[in-house]
């Protein structure tokens, strides 16, 4: 199983794929795609950026960790980045298993470890601005960071 960061469209069929086995009676897929709207506002597009080796090496530490939480082999993960217009693909977790209830277990605590650990982050472009959401859920303000280093030192 793979992980991968790219900036092509992913391919939901391929990555599932890897994943299956005569041995596994559930595969859950997860596709977490570029909606139109987000509390109120319209949704153009989002921008995802990362610092790729990192993300990489993170991408595989959740890999092993839900392998080794749920005890099972197959697991795939797959994030686009750049840019990713609505209606299309960003991230793609693919986990099988023997029986249905680890898998689903085990895709979901993939993506909220994900989120929490990888360094991806998201833009959202909104018809009237933007703004920067850090590991795809956990919003960051730069100059309140930024205020909050400068007096630490």
């Amino acid at each position: 199983m793979t992980v991968e960061l790219t900036h092509r469209p992913l391919d939901p069929e391929r990555i599932t794929a890897q994943v299956r086995r005569d041995t596994n009676g559930a595969v859950v897929t997860f596709l977490g795609t570029t909606r139109d709207s987000f509390e109120g506002k319209w949704v153009v597009k989002l921008e995802y950026e990362a610092f790729e080796e990192m993300a990489l090496k993170k991408l595989e530490e959740v890999r092993r960790d839900i392998q080794a939480q749920y005890e099972i082999e197959d697991i795939a993960i797959a994030h686009r980045i750049g840019t990713v217009p609505i209606g299309q693909i960003s991230l793609v977790i693919a986990v099988a298993s023997p029986h249905r209830e680890k898998a689903f277990l085990a895709c979901h605590k993939a993506v909220d470890q994900l989120k929490a650990t990888v360094p991806i982050w998201k833009k959202e472009v909104f018809e009237d601005g933007s703004r920067w959401v850090a590991c795809e859920d956990h919003e960051f303000q730069p100059a309140e960071t930024a205020d909050r280093h400068a007096h630490d030192g």
